[in-house]
């Protein structure tokens, strides 16, 4: 009998204590990634398509700058031609009057005898 007591007593015993023990549950964590692998894929043809487009703006904006800054070069030197042509006819104009190229003769030594001196500019070959 005192093994049939024994076993009893460790059945009652085990069941008094299940309820008091302590089952440790794992959590079994299921790693979940934030950015999948298609998608770091994409951002990153997005990210070198982005760059390159910068890059193009960049370069495209630096040749048209340096470009304008060519034309206003040229377009000064052009101002400056002009008002020294602008100039030389004025000197010419001077130079070539009828009154002025009279008294260079008389002080050279040439007579003029009842003649009109004209400008070139007025002559018309036909």
């Amino acid at each position: 009998m005192s093994a049939n007591n024994a076993r009893e007593w460790q059945h009652q015993h085990e069941r008094v204590y299940e309820p008091n023990r302590k089952v440790v549950k794992r959590k079994v964590r299921v790693h979940k990634k934030w950015i999948t692998t298609g998608e770091k894929f994409m951002y990153c043809i997005f990210a070198v398509t982005a760059i390159i487009a910068c890059l193009y703006i960049i370069t495209f904006s630096s040749q048209t700058d340096q470009l304008n800054r060519q034309v206003q070069k040229l377009e000064s030197n052009v101002e400056t031609q002009e008002t020294n042509v602008a100039n030389l006819n004025y000197k010419v104009k001077e130079l070539s009057q009828p009154d002025r190229i009279v008294s260079f003769a008389k002080e050279h030594g040439l007579k003029i005898k009842n003649t009109r001196v004209k400008q070139a500019s007025e002559i018309s070959m036909n």
